[in-house]
């Protein structure tokens, strides 16, 4: 489909609230389009900024509410599995059909892009490279899958060639992308669901690297096992994030973060940004929405912390960086590692829970205190063949004693963790689903 993203007029987003596709709709609005659009959930934190410009939002998969001058719709992946009939309808209109990969992919062409992908760490890097930009005046124009801190806002409208942007593996979305910049901060098998096996991951990567031309840069760790039967098929000029500065001073903790703040540092230099200037705006970075983001104390005096960790490799970082803060004396008054390391922790989807079932055991066993929710299902049906209770099961033989306990509503583990948590103790409220409700609860916020 050849469409002109500078004749389009009218645009109307379905799914507007998802975290990518709220901030295309900004990026379009600032474009000088007249957008609208439909949500299933009437509030999520993304949908306030797109209000609070004047957009009309519905609710809910109501046909009648496209209307016939719109020249363009845009849409969430995930509404061909949520309103199968609605899209069917919406396809019927007449009208040409975009996803959001798609749709990000026409403003692209347009940028000099510099995607971020990788199986984990993206969004912090994707937010690390746009500070830096910031910093550097560069006036970057910024799409990412959290909220920056320092805006509270997943977009950033800027002005000039620069396009930072989040790169999804899921369903192949990014290879609608155009980079000039790639930036791969790791390859690990997930979405399998979707892939067949981590050689299909690493084909889409692969397909991804093809992208970059010749006078283009890919950017990563060379040497990881994972990462280099994808690099050996790169035309381009290939960077070692690896051999970029360690900044050990970073307010964000773990050694993951020091390798995300090194890929930004490599972006940098490509840019040929000052050294000195990217550097303090990695020190200053303060992170993202549910990336390690604490969020207060709960009533007992235990720091509580959100997360969308919901690999296994994520949650093993996480944790790691958890315990590298618990060991700063003065961060609760007490000696190091007086307090628990307590994980309230929702799988997301049957498919990833079962594929890496004894990897999420591993993990998780790494806490001192595991109170294990309902599988988040989102878009799957009910999957007998895995089960909370042999997770929990199976931690607790890892672990050597009963840390991990199956609690099956969010509302009970709440209240454990009221009573149960101390001065101290360290919560990290983690998953990619609706677990967060329970950090901002625990610390006093009204959701």
């Amino acid at each position: 489909m050849d469409i002109n993203l500078n004749t389009i007029k009218k645009v109307y987003f379905i799914g507007v609230g998802g975290i990518g596709i709220s901030a295309l709709a900004e990026l379009m609005y600032h474009d000088g389009k007249i957008i609208s659009g439909t949500n299933d959930n009437p509030s999520p934190v993304t949908l306030d900024r797109i209000r609070n410009l004047g957009v009309v939002i519905n609710i809910g998969a109501d046909i009648t509410k496209i209307s016939a001058d719109t020249d363009l719709i845009v849409y969430s992946l995930a509404w061909d599995d949520r309103e199968p009939e609605f899209m069917k309808a919406v396809r019927g209109l007449g009208i040409p059909v975009l996803t959001y990969p798609q749709a990000l992919g026409l403003v692209s062409a347009n940028k000099y892009t510099i995607a971020i992908s990788g199986t984990h760490g993206k969004t912090t890097t994707t937010a690390m490279v746009a500070k830096v930009l910031i910093e550097a005046k560069l006036d970057p124009t910024v799409v990412v899958g959290s909220l920056l801190k320092d805006i509270k806002s997943n977009f950033i409208a800027g002005q000039s060639e620069y396009f930072v942007v989040e790169a999804c593996e899921y369903r192949r979305s990014f290879l609608n992308l155009n980079p000039k910049i790639l930036v791969i901060t790791n390859i690990d098998s997930d979405h399998l669901d979707y892939y067949k096996d981590l050689a299909d991951i690493q084909l889409a990567f692969t397909e991804m690297v093809a992208k970059i031309p010749a006078e283009g840069y890919l950017v990563c760790d060379p040497s990881d096992p994972k990462v280099a039967p994808v690099v050996a098929t790169a035309k381009c000029q290939v960077v070692d994030y690896r051999q970029a500065k360690e900044l050990k001073e970073l307010m964000v903790p773990g050694e993951h973060n020091v390798r995300d703040a090194q890929a930004s540092l490599a972006v940098a230099e490509i840019l040929k940004v000052d050294a000195g200037v990217a550097e303090e705006a990695l020190n200053k970075f303060a992170g993202t929405w549910r990336r390690f983001e604490y969020k207060g104390q709960s009533a007992g005096g235990a720091l509580v912390y959100d997360d969308y960790a919901h690999h296994p490799t994520e949650i093993s970082a996480t944790i790691a960086g958890a315990r590298d803060l618990m060991k700063i004396k003065n961060l609760t008054g007490l000696p190091a590692q007086a307090g628990k390391l307590i994980i309230a922790f929702q799988p997301h989807l049957y498919s990833r829970t079962k594929s890496l079932f004894t990897e999420f055991v591993d993990a998780l066993a790494g806490a001192d205190r595991v109170l294990l929710a309902k599988i988040y299902a989102a878009r799957e049906p009910f999957d007998v063949t895995v089960s909370e209770e042999e997770l929990v099961k199976k931690i607790n033989e890892k672990a050597g004693s009963n840390i991990a306990t199956f609690i099956s509503d969010l509302v009970s583990i709440e209240k454990d963790l009221e009573v149960e948590s101390k001065s101290g103790d360290l919560v990290v409220v983690m998953g990619a689903g609706d677990i967060t409700l329970v950090a901002d609860r625990l610390v006093g916020e009204t959701v």
